[in-house]
């Protein structure tokens, strides 16, 4: 029975290991043993998830983005006060949900469902809402972001307005879109990756490297090479008009 019990201990700090090592060297091998242990080591280790400083910032004026791993019931609340810290005024949500959006509701915080398999890449549905969120937000908003208790509209999202309320106390201005897969190394910075591509122009590599510099372990290969094949759909530019998605 003790023998059991220290193997149990021995597994889950290897399990740790070997997720620290794969963000601090990003190696292929470290990176699937962890997505494939995923399970395990949230529920031996959760100390790894259950953190609100797993989440990663990144501003490219006016675009502002919070990558960040899924929220689950027990640590909901730690994420909605980050989100509030970084005036999230929507979460992207690309996995399979893990907790109830009612108290997202109740912090202000919109939640928009845009799932696809780990290990695929976006399919045209996905990207073609992406875009418009993002558009919507950073480039055409219909209102102005507020903070602190202040109510405000925002973008209508396939013709619907929703009510917005924000209560940063951030000194950023500006909303800030979340974004999260399961461990937030795939799916969603992938995501990211595709708004630095289409609306600040950069080329794929460097758009992964901005990334990686601010989230350690995001983006493998694989999701890489696909990045570098992406051809460039939106045709809005930065100001007038709307969002022009070419289908």
């Amino acid at each position: 029975m003790f023998q059991k019990i220290i193997d149990t201990e021995e597994r889950s700090r290897e399990q740790e290991r070997v997720y620290k090592k794969s963000l601090e060297e990003h190696t292929f091998i470290s990176y699937i043993y962890f997505r494939y242990n995923i399970d395990t080591i949230m529920k031996t280790e959760p100390a790894i998830f259950n953190t609100n400083t797993n989440v990663s910032s990144l501003k490219h004026p006016p675009m502002q983005f919070l990558i960040m791993p899924a929220p689950r019931p027990e640590n909901l609340h730690q994420y909605i006060k980050e989100c509030k810290k970084h005036n999230v005024t929507d979460i992207v949500r690309v996995c399979e949900p893990t907790y109830s959006k009612q108290e997202l509701d109740k912090a202000g915080i919109k939640l928009h469902e845009m799932p696809y398999p780990d290990g695929h890449s976006p399919p045209e549905e996905v990207l073609d809402r992406w875009i418009q969120l993002v558009d919507e937000r950073f480039f055409h908003p219909t209102t102005t972001a507020t903070s602190h208790n202040a109510s405000a509209t925002s973008p209508a999202i396939n013709g619907t307005a929703h009510s917005v309320t924000s209560t940063s106390t951030n000194t950023s201005t500006g909303p800030t879109i979340a974004v999260h897969c399961v461990a937030g190394l795939g799916r969603a910075p992938v995501l990211v990756a595709i708004a630095l591509i289409e609306f600040a122009k950069m080329d794929p590599v460097t758009a992964a490297d901005f990334i990686r510099k601010h989230r350690r372990g995001a983006i493998n290969n694989t999701q890489l090479d696909w990045l570098e094949r992406y051809k460039r759909r939106y045709k809005g530019g930065n100001a007038g008009g709307g969002c022009c998605v070419v289908m």
